[in-house]
C-alpha cells in the first residue's frame, strides 16, 4: 500500500519539497502526531477490544521477583515477561556497556509456560550475554529513578499521594535504556512477524513492550508501598498515575537507523506530508474541528511550560518554542478559522513566515488532530518491505546517472569536500558492543573503519569519476572499473524513487548534531519532552499520560496532550 493510493482528499495541497523537510534542523524539531507509533499501537488495541490480565505478580518486599502482563487480541496473545532485580547503586548506569540493571524484560509470543519463564530467567537478566529464541519478539532492560521512586513508594507507604510537581520535574519512574526487537541476540525477525495486522505498522511489539513496562512499574511501586506498610498504604490516585511515562535514555547507536533505511524513512516523511498536504487543502474548517484544534493548541501549550531540558540548544529552542505559542495564540485571535477559506493552509504559510521550524513543526502535528478520517488511514503506509533487494539498473547510461545525482543531491555536489571541516566526522563502530560511534576523523586512527553512513560525500566523489567517463556509457560498465561506487549508485536510483529517503544535510561534517536524527526517529515513536545531554544523546519520555490497560477502552485518543 502507498499513500499515492490512498489519497482521500481530492483537493488536498502540494506536498513540501524534500529540500525543505529533510533537512536535519527540520527534522530533529519533528513532534508526536496522530501517525506516531504509540497512538496507531493503542488505537487499535481500542478498536479491537484488546482485553488484559496479569496471571503471574511474584515479587518481594524489596521489589524483586518475576511477572507476566498478558495482551490478548483479537487472534494472539503477547505477554510481558518482567525480572525486577536488587541492583545495587554503584551498578546503576544508563549506558550501553551496563552489566546489570533494575528491571530486564522480553516480550513472549503467546502465553509462557513454567518452562519458558525458568529458561529466560536464565537469559533475559543477562541481556547480551544471554540468548533468547524466535518465541521472544523484544528484549529491553530499565533503571529506576531512584529519587523519585523511592520518594513515591515513601509517600503511599505513609497513605499520601507524591507531590505532583516533584513528579512533573522527571515524568517516570524508570527509563529504559535498551529496547532490543528484529532479530538481536536471538528475537524473532521482523519478517516472521510483519505479516500479523497487529504488527504492520513500524515498531509495534517495542511500542507495547514498553507500554506493558509502564504498567508494570507501576502496580511494582504500589505493591511495594503496600509490603511496606500494609495498613497505611494506598494506590496513587489515577489522575497522578497517568502522569509517569516511561523514560528512555536513547545515544548514538540509533543515530544511523535513518541513513541505514532508506525506503522507511522516505515512507515515514511521506506518509506525514500527504496527511499534512490533506489537511491543508480543506477548504472549511467546520465548527467542531476548530473546537479540537483549539483544545489540542492550549493544552500543548501547558506541555510546552512545563517542559525542560539541561542542554543550551534545547534550551533556545524552547524558548523560542513558547514565544511561537504566543505568536500562534495572537494569530488565532485576529483570524477566523471558521470563515477564512483553505483555512488550514493560511494558517501553515503564515506560520513559515513567522515561526521557528520548532513551532512550525508543532503547528503540523496540531493541524491533523481534528482529522482523524483523513490520517489514520495513512498509518500501513509508514512500513516498508525492505527483505525486496534493490537491484541496481545497469542498462541505465551515465548521462541519465549523472542528471539524477544533479537533482536529487544539488545540496552534497554544493559541498566544499576538500574542507576538513566537511570531513572532520567519520562512523565506526565500537569493538566493544558492536554499536555506532562517532569519532573525530584527523584526531583518532578511524578512517580505515569508517562505515558508510556519508552519502553526501560519497555522490560527489561518484559525480567527480563520471566526468571522465562517456556520457552513453552504461552503469554495469562503469562498475564493473569503479566497484567503490556501487553502494551509492544504488542509492541515487533509489532517491530517484523515493524522494524523501535522504537526509539533505552532511553527516560527517564538524557540526553535525546527531541529536537531530535521534529526535527524528523518536518523535516518530510518538515521544515527548526531549532533553539532549549532548550533541549525542537524549532523554525522552514515552506514553506519559497515556492509558493504562483497565483504562484502554474508556479514554481517547487525545493523551499525548496533557489534560488542562
Amino acid at each position: 500500500m502507498s499513500w499515492q493510493q490512498e489519497t482521500a482528499n481530492p483537493d488536498r495541497a502540494d506536498l513540501r519539497p524534500p529540500s525543505q523537510v529533510m533537512r536535519l534542523a527540520r527534522m530533529g524539531s519533528f513532534h508526536q502526531s496522530r501517525l506516531s507509533f504509540m497512538r496507531i499501537l493503542l488505537r487499535r488495541i481500542r478498536a479491537e477490544n484488546w482485553q488484559f490480565d496479569r496471571p503471574l505478580f511474584d515479587i518481594d518486599q524489596n521489589g524483586v521477583g518475576r511477572a507476566v502482563y498478558s495482551a490478548h487480541g483479537p487472534d494472539r496473545t503477547y505477554s510481558l515477561v518482567a525480572f525486577a532485580h536488587d541492583l545495587p547503586a554503584d551498578k546503576r548506569s544508563d549506558r550501553v556497556i551496563a552489566e546489570a540493571w533494575d528491571a530486564t524484560f522480553t516480550l513472549f509470543d503467546g502465553a509462557p509456560t513454567e518452562a519458558d519463564l525458568q529458561r529466560l530467567a536464565q537469559n533475559v537478566p543477562l541481556q547480551e550475554a544471554g540468548r533468547i529464541t524466535e518465541t521472544e519478539l523484544t528484549l529491553a532492560r530499565a533503571n529506576r529513578s531512584v529519587r523519585l521512586f523511592d520518594h513515591v513508594v515513601g509517600c503511599l507507604a505513609k497513605g499520601q499521594q507524591p507531590d505532583r510537581e516533584t513528579i512533573e520535574a522527571v515524568g517516570y519512574l524508570m527509563r529504559t535504556t535498551a529496547v532490543y526487537g528484529s532479530g538481536k541476540f536471538g528475537a524473532a525477525d521482523r519478517e516472521i512477524i510483519a505479516d500479523r495486522p497487529e504488527c504492520a505498522a513500524p515498531f509495534q511489539v517495542e511500542m507495547l513492550t514498553v507500554w506493558l513496562i509502564r504498567t508494570f512499574v507501576l502496580d511494582l511501586v504500589e505493591h511495594m508501598a503496600s509490603m511496606r506498610a500494609p495498613d497505611t498504604a494506598v494506590p496513587l490516585d489515577p489522575d497522578l498515575r497517568r502522569r509517569f511515562g516511561i523514560g528512555n535514555s536513547t545515544g548514538l547507536g540509533m543515530a544511523p537507523f535513518l541513513i541505514n533505511h532508506p525506503t522507511l524513512l522516505n515512507n515515514w516523511i511521506a506518509t506525514r506530508e500527504e496527511a499534512l498536504a490533506r489537511v491543508r487543502g480543506l477548504p472549511r474548517a467546520r465548527t467542531e474541528q476548530i473546537a479540537v484544534f483549539e483544545n489540542r493548541f492550549r493544552r500543548a501549550d501547558w506541555s510546552v511550560q512545563m517542559w525542560r531540558s539541561g542542554h543550551e540548544l534545547q534550551n533556545e529552542k524552547l524558548a523560542m518554542l513558547r514565544d511561537d505559542m504566543e505568536l500562534i495564540s495572537g494569530h488565532l485571535a485576529e483570524h477566523r478559522l471558521a470563515t477564512d477559506p483553505h483555512p488550514w493552509d493560511r494558517l501553515y504559510r503564515w506560520a513559515e513566515g513567522a515561526l521557528s521550524v520548532e513551532g512550525q513543526e508543532l503547528l503540523v502535528s496540531l493541524m491533523m488532530e481534528p482529522y482523524d478520517y483523513l490520517v489514520d488511514d495513512l498509518a500501513p503506509c509508514l512500513s516498508a518491505d525492505e527483505t525486496k533487494a534493490t537491484r541496481i539498473d545497469g542498462a541505465m547510461t551515465l548521462h541519465v546517472l549523472r542528471s539524477k545525482i544533479e537533482d536529487q543531491y544539488d545540496w552534497a555536489l554544493a559541498i566544499d569536500w576538500t574542507d576538513r571541516a566537511a570531513q572532520a566526522r567519520a562512523w565506526y563502530v565500537s569493538a566493544e558492543k558492536l554499536e555506532p560511534r562517532l569519532g573525530e576523523r584527523f584526531e583518532e586512527p578511524i578512517a580505515d573503519y569508517e562505515q558508510p553512513l556519508a552519502p553526501g560525500r560519497d555522490v560527489a566523489e561518484l559525480y567527480a569519476d563520471l566526468q571522465s567517463q562517456a556520457t552513453d556509457d552504461t552503469i554495469a560498465a562503469f562498475l564493473m572499473r569503479a566497484q567503490q561506487h556501487r553502494h551509492i549508485v544504488r542509492r541515487v536510483q533509489l532517491a530517484d524513487r523515493y524522494p524523501y529517503a535522504e537526509i539533505r544535510d552532511n553527516t560527517i561534517a564538524h557540526d553535525v548534531l546527531p541529536i537531530d536524527m535521534l529526535r527524528c526517529k523518536l518523535a516518530f515513536f510518538g515521544a515527548a519532552h526531549f532533553d539532549p545531554r549532548s550533541d549525542r544523546w537524549v532523554r525522552i519520555n514515552m506514553f506519559q499520560s497515556a492509558p493504562f490497560p483497565h483504562e484502554i477502552h474508556e479514554l481517547g485518543d487525545d493523551w499525548p496532550y496533557p489534560a488542562l
